[in-house]
C-alpha cells in the first residue's frame, strides 16, 4: 500500500520560512562581531611583534635594549632615558591593585599592672659623658650669613661629634644674634613650662594638616600614666584650625582627651616631613627634665600603657634606645630603590647622600657573610622608645643632623649613623633594641595619612664641598 502524506498547507510553509530567516539573522549577529574581534586581534599581534618599536625593546630582554641604544633616531626619545633606570622603574604600572599584605601581631608579655614596675638598679650603668648644645652662632663679616635652625656645621665639626665624649655640638634650636629673627619652632612660654615638668613623655606631631588627631585608647592607659605621663601633640596653626573645625577643640587647659595640644609657630623647614623630625629626634631638648620618652607617628594610635612599654622594651632588654625593624625591607640599598621608585624624594639628593655614605664605609646588609651588627639595616621609624642617657641623646642629635644635612628620609641615615657611632667608639656601646615590627603593631594601631605624600625638593643646606671633605 503506497504511503500517503498529509498535504502541507500554505500557513505552515510561511511559518517555516520565517523561522529560517530568524536563524540566519541570529547567526549574522553572532558571527560578524566575532569576525571583527578576530581581525583586531590579528592586527594587534602583528603590530606588537614588531621588534623595532621602543616599548617592545624595553620588555624583551637586554639584547633588544642594546639595539635600541644604537639607533640614532631615538637619541632624544623619552624611552632612551628610561633604559638606564633600575628594573623597578622599568616595570610598567599595573592597573590592577595588588592585594594588601596582612601582617600578624605578636603577643607581648607585659607585666600585669603598673604597680609591679620597679626600675632596675643596674639600669643607669650606661656610658657616661656630658653633652652641651650650641645655642647661638655669631655672624661672620661676609654679609651672606643666614641663621639656620640646624646651624652651620662643617664636615670636620660633624666628624668630631661622633666621638662619645664631653662636648658641645649642634643639635637643633640654633639661633642667630639678637639682630636676627628666630630660626623657628617657637613655642608659647606656658607650653615650655609645662614640658619642663615632664619626667616621662609621649609625643607626636601633625604639621600642614596632614593627618587626623588619633587619641590614645584610654581603656589601655593606667591611672598612673594618666596622672604622671605627658601626652603632647605638636601641631601648627593650620592643623589646629582644621582639627577645631572637625570638633577637636582644645579645652581651657589646652587638652583634647589625653593630648596636650602644643602649637608650634614659625616652622624651621618648608618641608613638613623634615619639620616633623624635630619632635621625633629631639625629645631630650623639648623635655629637658624627662628621663624617658616615647615617639609615635600621627598615623598611629597608642594601644598600651606607656610605663609598661618602657619596662618591656628598655628595662627588660637592658636597652637605652628601642626602634622596630622594617616590616618588608632589611637593606638600605632596597630602601633607596623604593624611595626612588615611589618618588619619595628628589632622586639626585638621594644619590648624593647614598654615595657619600658608601664612601664612608656603608655596606649592604650582611654583605660580609658574618652575623650582622643589627637584625635589619632599615627601621620602621614610626615608633621609638628611649631613655635620655648621654649615648641615646648623642645618637639622636647625630641622626637629626644627618636629616638636616641630607634628605628627610630618615630610614636612609639610621644605619649609617648607628654604625659610624659604634665604629668610632670602641668600648662605648649604645645599647640598642631593634625589635620586631609585629610588636609595634601590637601596641599601636596603624591608619592611613589624611593626604598622600609628595616629592620633596632637595635640602637647601646640602653642603658637600671637596675642601670640607678633605678637612
Amino acid at each position: 500500500m503506497s504511503e500517503r502524506r498529509l498535504p502541507i498547507t500554505a500557513p505552515a510553509v510561511a511559518g517555516f520560512r520565517r523561522h529560517c530567516r530568524r536563524l540566519r539573522r541570529r547567526c549574522r549577529l553572532i558571527l560578524l562581531p566575532a569576525f571583527a574581534l578576530a581581525l583586531l586581534y590579528l592586527a594587534y599581534l602583528s603590530f606588537s611583534s614588531h621588534a623595532n618599536l621602543p616599548f617592545h625593546a624595553m620588555n624583551h630582554g637586554p639584547s633588544n635594549r642594546e639595539n635600541l641604544l644604537k639607533r640614532k633616531d631615538l637619541e632624544y626619545s623619552p624611552y632612551f632615558t628610561n633604559i638606564s633606570m633600575t628594573r623597578y622603574e622599568l616595570e610598567p604600572p599595573k592597573s590592577r591593585k595588588r592585594p594588601r599584605k596582612r601582617y600578624a601581631l605578636c603577643e607581648i608579655q607585659f607585666l600585669p599592672a603598673v604597680d609591679d614596675l620597679v626600675e632596675p638598679a643596674h639600669y643607669e650603668n650606661f656610658t657616661q659623658f656630658s653633652l652641651n648644645y650650641i645655642l647661638k652662632e655669631e655672624v661672620p663679616g661676609n654679609g651672606f650669613f643666614k641663621p639656620l635652625f640646624g646651624g652651620h656645621q662643617s664636615l670636620q665639626d660633624r666628624e668630631e661629634t661622633y666621638h662619645a665624649k664631653d662636648q658641645t655640638l649642634h643639635c637643633g634650636f640654633v639661633r642667630g644674634t639678637n639682630d636676627y629673627p628666630s630660626t623657628g619652632f617657637d613655642l608659647d612660654a606656658n607650653d615650655r613650662r609645662y614640658m619642663a615638668t615632664c619626667h616621662v613623655s609621649v609625643s607626636s606631631c601633625i604639621f600642614g594638616s596632614s593627618d587626623y588627631l588619633r587619641r590614645p585608647t584610654k581603656s589601655r592607659i593606667g591611672s598612673y600614666a594618666k596622672k604622671n605621663v605627658c601626652f603632647v601633640m605638636f601641631m601648627d596653626e593650620l592643623t589646629l584650625a582644621t582639627l577645631s573645625s572637625e570638633g577637636h577643640m582644645p579645652d581651657e587647659n589646652g587638652f583634647v582627651g589625653l593630648w596636650r595640644i602644643v602649637v608650634v609657630k614659625n616652622l624651621p623647614y618648608k618641608d613638613m616631613r623634615r619639620a616633623g623630625k624635630v619632635p621625633k629626634f629631639l625629645s631630650h631638648r623639648l623635655f629637658p627634665s624627662a628621663m624617658y620618652s616615647i615617639w609615635l607617628d600621627s598615623k598611629l594610635r597608642l594601644h598600651a600603657d606607656p610605663m609598661l612599654i618602657i619596662e618591656y622594651f628598655l628595662w627588660r632588654k637592658k636597652a637605652e634606645y628601642a626602634i622596630s625593624m622594617h616590616y618588608d625591607r632589611s637593606c638600605v640599598w632596597e630602601e633607596v630603590l623604593q624611595n626612588k621608585r615611589l618618588n619619595k624624594y628628589n632622586h639626585a639628593a638621594i644619590d648624593e647622600q647614598f654615595h657619600f655614605y658608601q664612601s664612608d664605609g656603608l655596606v649592604k646588609f650582611n654583605a660580609s657573610g658574618q652575623l650582622p651588627v643589627l637584625p635589619s639595616y632599615v627601621p620602621e621609624g614610626s615608633f621609638i622608645v628611649r631613655a635620655h642617657t648621654p649615648m641615646s641623646n648623642l645618637f639622636s642629635c647625630l641622626w637629626f643632623n644627618e636629616v638636616n644635612r641630607f634628605t628627610s628620609r630618615d630610614q636612609l641615615s639610621f644605619t649609617y649613623t648607628y654604625l659610624k657611632l659604634r665604629r668610632m667608639n670602641p668600648g662605648k656601646p649604645i645599647h640598642l633594641n631593634m625589635f620586631k615590627d609585629c610588636e609595634r603593631r601590637a601596641i599601636a594601631k596603624l591608619f592611613h595619612h589624611r593626604t598622600n605624600e609628595t616629592t620633596d625638593p632637595p635640602p637647601a643646606n646640602l653642603r658637600l664641598d671637596k675642601t670640607s671633605i678633605q678637612g
